[in-house]
């Protein structure tokens, strides 16, 4: 190679170097973006709700915690035996709760349904396959007269038949060979005509099972314990309320041979009465894991903190000309939390609750609140942290609209 020719390489090395880099640049992978997160309210045109009421079903319940979420999340990438899922689950819930035996439902609504097949059915197989259409008299289920609700259709899902009764000796007389069972509605408890106590007492003196709905009788956290050791047989709790577990699952726990007869009532054994209110897996962990979470948290400090908030809004709406507030303590059984009491002169601010309802639902974003004749009721349980002030701002922009 001549001089001339080696020089003349050594001139362009820089500019083939640089070319050579340049286009490594452009043809380097580049990093990826995360994929931006699918908003499915928005995808499916559904509104988002804030719950400044209580936990009702058609607002689907309550938030899921944290620890509900993982534990659905950690355990949805793998199958499991769901017959040994029950059984684990349902021993470390019965652990938690003291109790002989329990079990994932998928609500309470299906606890109630299971809970009575149970009692009718027992084991027998034969029983099971032929509910609700057994052969021979309906079996009879024994309500209080003033406990009739909504929810008592799940114990007629099964065939048997609610009689009425008022009273102690009402009790006593209806008991006959064709009862299967006593059931007793806690959010009626103040309307009773039997107390608990002589309502179980009765019931084991003509060894007849009894079972209490307290779906929604939590906080306080005592509750959970409270009604077995009163000797009911059968209690049920709904895990998509104040426990926050998924939405869709429940608790029913007691006797172990009635939760026995009421697991072969159920899924995932094929076609029991049951079978159409299975309960998946990831429902499953989840409700053990809100359970735990609930027993183990702070019940004093939560209870503190709904007292704030109530407080932190009502200093909000205070600030209007002639709006009071009150921080009250709905006594229970059911929904035994604060919620804030809102009240007007209605001279002086031109709008009824009933209209400030209307308009915290049809605004952005949609509130959903309570009201008791001309008193608006704001819970504030089910807000998120960041949605105290939210409806604090949206209660006081109405209520200045209307002035």
């Amino acid at each position: 190679m001549k001089r001339r020719d080696i020089l003349k390489g050594l001139t362009i090395l820089p500019l083939t170097s640089g070319l050579i880099g340049r286009a490594a640049a452009l043809h380097t992978i580049p990093t990826p973006k995360p994929a931006p997160k699918r908003d499915f309210f928005k995808e499916l045109d559904v509104t988002p709700v804030i719950n400044a009421g209580v936990t009702m079903t058609f607002l689907s319940g309550s938030l899921m915690l944290p620890e509900v979420l993982e534990a659905i999340n950690s355990t949805s990438h793998d199958f499991a035996n769901m017959y040994e899922l029950q059984d684990k689950v349902g021993g470390k819930i019965a652990e938690m709760l003291h109790v002989e035996a329990a079990m994932v439902t998928s609500g309470a609504s299906c606890a109630i349904v299971l809970g009575t097949a149970a009692a009718i059915t027992g084991t027998d197989q034969s029983k099971i396959k032929q509910l609700p259409n057994l052969p021979g008299p309906r079996p009879e289920v024994i309500m209080q007269k003033t406990h009739r609700y909504l929810f008592d259709q799940a114990v007629s899902t099964t065939g048997a038949k609610i009689i009425e009764v008022d009273g102690s000796e009402g009790m006593e007389n209806a008991i006959n060979s064709n009862t299967v069972m006593a059931l007793f509605f806690n959010a009626s408890e103040k309307k009773s005509s039997i107390t608990h106590e002589e309502f179980v007492r009765i019931a084991k003196k003509h060894n007849i099972p009894t079972f209490i709905d307290a779906a929604a009788d939590v906080p306080p956290v005592e509750n959970l314990f409270k009604f077995q050791k009163m000797g009911f047989d059968l209690v049920t709790f709904s895990g998509g309320k104040m426990i926050h577990g998924p939405q869709s699952a429940g608790l029913l726990f007691g006797r172990k041979d009635l939760i026995t007869a009421a697991r072969l009532n159920h899924s995932p054994n094929e076609a029991p009465i049951g079978r159409p209110m299975k309960v998946n897996k990831e429902e499953m962990f989840g409700m053990y894991a809100a359970l735990k979470a609930y027993l183990e948290k702070d019940h004093h400090k939560e209870w503190d903190d709904w007292l704030q908030r109530a407080k932190r809004i009502g200093s909000t709406l205070e600030t209007v000309s002639t709006v009071k507030t009150e921080v009250v303590v709905n006594p229970g059984p059911a929904n035994a939390f604060p919620s804030l009491y809102v009240s007007w002169d209605q001279t002086k601010i031109k709008t009824k609750p009933k209209d400030v309802l209307v308009a915290l639902k049809s605004g952005t974003p949609s509130i959903v609140a309570n009201r008791h004749d001309d008193t608006l009721i704001i819970g504030v349980v089910l807000l998120r942290p960041d949605q105290i002030d939210v409806v604090a701002s949206r209660v006081k922009a109405i209520l200045q609209q209307a002035v």
